[in-house]
């Protein structure tokens, strides 16, 4: 459609460099807006640990049954991720976002008033978890994209610390509420903070550096804004089919499935119960969960700062060796009070949280050129599987055994195993046009 009256931005026209130039590129603007809006909608993410002992309590659900109801909207998060990244090429990041972001509302809203496990997979599985992988890390990965041309690995470092970031503001407020008073204004927080982003995204946030007049950070030509991609959907599923005949992919989404296995699924989900178990108050093990978040923010944004530098495939290959070793000795650190040893594993586990993501992210760039953020989206859901199968599988194996145990130790050598599958993963020259060729691990 023809616009009537077209500015330098809308006629995509880069506006003239000069000295009223501003000093800070829009980009970072842009980078502040999506770390907000990730961390407004993070306060979902904190809240699964929480649910599980007041539901079995209140409703004599097994944690076996919320935990599929977890595991639901974990693997959701995930697969809605790669279809999000193309709707957001289709019709542009505010929108997508914007909605996913009331959808999580109204989702976390509706489960005040549920009172059947079924009610649970619809509104906190479903609703939540459709909404939350519309804005996963996807929506990360199609900003950095699109602003920056430089600096790509700190940006990512950066905005996947909002979720971490998130998580440290809204555990300790969220834990506190559900211990003074119910699980259920814990939920509604959940809905109101998701709520309260919207304006931010709506009235801030810019789906390409053409809408106003700019080049990406670091870039030295002017890039036109694309045209909408009609078909998400086909566009989507043919990137997969495409990816899954390489096996770069094959390797990247191992090692994602077993980070989600050994974060979301397990700690985010489990250690709260399992701290309790051993006689810890609910408030101080959300409170370590917290502190998790605080040096997870450190760690993600120094792990983008050495993406830009090192190696990608090696730095994954070691903080999945370090993650594995510190799971193995988690199960004989829990106890009634918090001490130091307990104190070291949250400050370096945190450091490892997702550090993962800005050189997985990396990978996927350098083999999958421009469809990067559809692969990724890909992988993406694969972590959200491992995640999924984990909640679901540590509520069994508690119901089951009694404890945790044997759900750490199994953890550690799965994050043994995506060490080594990391550093099978060959080096390649990145493609500025779609997918590179077939090619093995």
């Amino acid at each position: 459609m023809t616009q009537t009256t077209e500015t330098p931005a809308a006629a995509g026209r880069p506006q003239q460099d000069g000295p009223s130039r501003p000093r800070v590129h829009r980009a970072w603007f842009v980078a502040a807006v999506t770390f907000v809006t990730i961390i407004g909608a993070a306060a979902f993410r904190s809240l699964p640990g929480l649910l599980i002992d007041p539901l079995h309590a209140e409703f004599g659900w097994s944690r076996g049954t919320i935990g599929a109801a977890v595991s639901v909207n974990l693997a959701l998060y995930g697969l809605t991720a790669p279809f999000a990244a193309a709707l957001m090429d289709r019709f542009g990041i505010r929108r997508v976002v914007a909605a996913a972001l009331t959808v999580i509302s109204v989702g976390s809203l509706l489960t005040v008033w549920m009172t059947a496990a079924w009610q649970l997979m619809l509104y906190w599985g479903l609703l939540v978890g459709l909404g939350s992988g519309s804005m996963a890390l996807a929506f990360a990965a199609t900003v950095t994209n699109r602003w920056f041309t430089e600096r790509r690995g700190l940006v990512s470092g950066i905005l996947t610390a909002a979720s971490a970031s998130g998580q440290l503001i809204f555990l300790p407020l969220l834990s506190w509420t559900v211990t003074r008073y119910d699980w259920r204004p814990a939920a509604v927080t959940v809905a109101l903070a998701a709520l309260a982003v919207v304006p931010f995204v709506w009235l801030l946030l810019r789906d390409h550096p053409a809408d106003v007049g700019q080049k990406p950070y670091g870039a030295r030509e002017f890039v036109p804004k694309p045209a909408p991609v009609p078909g998400a959907a086909r566009r989507t599923l043919r990137v997969l089919a495409s990816a899954v005949r390489t096996g770069p992919f094959w390797l990247l989404a191992g090692t994602f499935a077993i980070c989600g296995a050994s974060t979301n699924g397990l700690v985010q989900t489990h250690f709260v119960p399992a701290a309790h178990d051993h006689g810890m108050p609910v408030t101080a093990a959300a409170s370590l969960l917290a502190v998790v978040g605080v040096f997870d923010v450190v760690g993600t944004i120094a792990s983008g700062w050495f993406t830009d530098r090192f190696e990608a495939r090696r730095l994954l290959a070691v903080y999945y060796a370090l993650r594995g070793v510190s799971l193995l000795f988690l199960p004989m650190l829990l106890a009634p009070s918090v001490h130091p040893p307990m104190i070291f594993f949250i400050v370096f586990y945190g450091l490892d949280w997702v550090a993962t993501v800005p050189p997985t992210l990396a990978l996927c760039r350098e083999h999958y050129g421009e469809d990067s953020a559809i692969v990724f989206g890909w992988v993406l859901a694969s972590h959200q599987v491992g995640a999924a199968l984990v909640a679901f599988l540590g509520g069994v194996a508690r119901d089951a055994f009694g404890s945790y145990d044997v759900v750490w130790y199994g953890s550690g050598a799965l994050c043994a195993a995506a060490a080594l599958m990391a550093l099978v993963i060959r080096r390649r020259p990145a493609t500025t046009h779609g997918l590179p060729a077939p090619a093995t691990a």
